[in-house]
């Protein structure tokens, strides 16, 4: 036997009556009852008799019931609401009377939740998948109507409350009942519990009936929504979301269009923008004012809330990139001395490598514009994203027009900030606060002579200082790939831009040691020059992309390889270097 001390943790006594609508149940009413009976703290068993014409009355009286009868057949809701009047407990539980397997734990686990204050309703999910009434019509409504309702089983049948709750609620007349008493008691913010009483046998409706049952579900829900303005909220709010989405989204192309988009004139872009933001503010004036009607309309609490974020949360989200695109323009915009506006928008520059390279994906820039550090007039400090780019390291030169500048890495937190001297500054024409993108560093700095370090790669202590002279490309264009090795020995790899009719110096200690053309070092061609005792060979080992410019013969060396460590003397005839075309 179950007692009241087992079954709540309440000091203060509750009365427990259990509520049967039975219609036409003579076979089973009596088992119910009696199961039922087995728990010590229920009050009374009422058995709610909707017009049967079996033997369902006696039945029940004589397992034990209070019987109620209803002349003509009612509906489940009728014979429901007929109990609640008829009882005084404070709590008051429902259960069907065509339950074949139901077990005093199983009613139990329904009405204990509401006795330990854990919920003002209880309703009850079974150990079986969902009927087709579910699955076919109460759940797509609900989650059109009602997406904050979210029960796996919105059509239980079982289910409990607090009397005082119970009577606030509208009962309907039939098979509706069970799914009004949810939304009712969620859009008033009651707290409800769906709990698991496992597996239940009961007579299986016929068609016809699951097609009446159906069709009072579907009634119950739309006279729901009408009655909390959802279908409203559907039809002209939805209707000012969209166009309120349809404004802000054209706001954004224009501005789109405006900064992105060269062909298209900006005329255009300006036009569309205008549109936008005239339907904008048309549409969203009217949706604030209709929210805040319809919110007005609703009882107040989590769940009607919850249900408007979700309806205006695609709003929300168009609202928001609007804002985020339009403080990304502000921060690209300038003021000018004579009050001259100037708004350059800029994006991150996203970088997919090819074979060949270490990095896989990468993203660079933007880059803003800062003047100098005090007393550091002949440094650059540039962010590492914009020196890969421009494919230098730090510690090289690069010099803009007659001034050279040190190439440095930035201050913490300071890692797309490009602070440049005011000569470099000027040179570049280009100011403080101006943004550049990554795609546009090689352009700004274009035809700069830079003179790189190369680094070995697999030599730790490195006796060999080489250095490469070239120019900045206005961007990346193809290039010549080769390796560098010296006595046989593989140094590093590098890239250049060669050109037909140009002859290139190599030199060694800052003096000519030989040179070549383009087509000594293509398709997988090598040449080498011997220093002394030494040899110094370039090897061609494909091609690839680059900013680098190499140094033609009228310019100076391209190479040169620093080898006065060795204290070699040089020896400078064009007779020291061979070209090995083996492929």
């Amino acid at each position: 036997m179950f007692n009241k001390s087992k079954s709540s943790n309440s000091s203060k006594y509750q009365k427990v009556d259990i509520v049967i609508p039975a219609f036409n149940e003579e076979e089973s009413v009596a088992s119910v009852v009696s199961v039922i009976k087995q728990l010590d703290y229920i009050n009374n068993i009422i058995v709610v008799n909707d017009g049967s014409t079996d033997n369902t009355h006696n039945e029940a009286k004589n397992a034990g019931a209070v019987v109620i009868d209803h002349l003509v057949n009612k509906g489940k809701g009728a014979a429901i609401k007929t109990g609640v009047d008829s009882s005084n407990a404070d709590i008051i539980a429902f259960i069907d009377a065509d339950i074949k397997n139901l077990t005093p734990e199983k009613v139990d686990i329904i009405i204990k939740p509401i006795l330990e204050g854990k919920a003002d309703i209880t309703k009850t999910k079974f150990a079986r998948e969902s009927g087709r009434v579910t699955e076919l019509t109460a759940k797509p409504l609900l989650k059109f109507f009602f997406p904050e309702v979210n029960y796996e089983q919105p059509l239980s049948g079982q289910f409990a409350g607090k009397r005082s709750i119970l009577k606030k609620l509208n009962f309907e007349s039939d098979y509706g009942v069970d799914v009004g008493i949810v939304l009712d008691a969620d859009v008033r913010g009651i707290k409800i519990l769906e709990v698991d009483i496992g597996d239940i046998e009961h007579d299986m409706s016929p068609l016809s009936d699951l097609h009446q049952m159906a069709n009072e579900v579907v009634r119950t829900i739309i006279s729901r929504a009408v009655n909390y303005g959802r279908l409203t909220m559907i039809d002209s709010l939805g209707n000012y979301i969209r166009m309120s989405i349809l404004g802000l989204s054209l706001i954004i192309l224009g501005l789109f269009l405006v900064f992105f988009v060269q062909p298209v004139p900006f005329q255009l872009g300006i036009l569309i923008g205008i549109i936008g933001i005239i339907i904008s503010i048309v549409y969203l004036i009217k949706l604030i004012f209709k929210s805040i009607v319809m919110f007005r309309k609703s009882p107040a609490n989590k769940n009607v809330l919850k249900s408007f974020i979700k309806m205006h949360f695609p709003i929300i989200i168009v609202f928001f990139l609007l804002i985020l695109m339009i403080s990304t323009f502000m921060s690209a915009t300038t003021i000018g001395d004579n009050g001259q506006i100037s708004i350059e928008a800029t994006s991150r520059n996203l970088v997919i490598f090819g074979q060949g390279s270490n990095d896989h994906i990468a993203v660079r820039g933007p880059y803003t514009v800062d003047s100098a550090i005090e007393n550091e007039s002949n440094i650059i400090r540039m962010p590492f994203s914009a020196m890969q780019t421009l494919q230098m390291i730090y510690g090289d030169t690069i010099t803009l027009g007659e001034e050279s500048y040190t190439i440095n890495q930035t201050r913490p937190g300071e890692d797309n900030i490009l602070r440049l001297p005011s000569s470099a500054r000027s040179y570049l024409g280009i100011r403080s606060g101006n943004v550049i993108s990554n795609s546009r560093i090689s352009n700004v700095f274009y035809k700069a002579y830079v003179k790189h370090t190369v680094r070995a790669s697999n030599i730790s202590d490195l006796n060999y200082n080489i250095t490469e002279n070239y120019n900045i490309s206005y961007n990346s264009v193809n290039a010549t790939e080769f390796d560098i090795y010296i006595d046989n020995q593989y140094i590093t790899s590098s890239s250049a831009v060669l050109f037909d009719n140009n002859t290139y110096y190599i030199n060694v200690n800052d003096e000519y040691l030989g040179s070549f053309v383009k087509d000594n070092l293509s398709d997988n061609k090598s040449i080498d020059w011997n220093y002394s005792n030494h040899n110094i060979k370039l090897i061609n080992k494909g091609y690839t992309s680059s900013v680098r410019n190499a140094f033609d013969s009228n310019r100076g060396p391209f190479l040169n390889f620093d080898l006065s460590t060795l204290n070699n003397s040089v020896n400078t005839t064009d007779e020291n270097y061979s070209v090995d075309t083996q492929q």
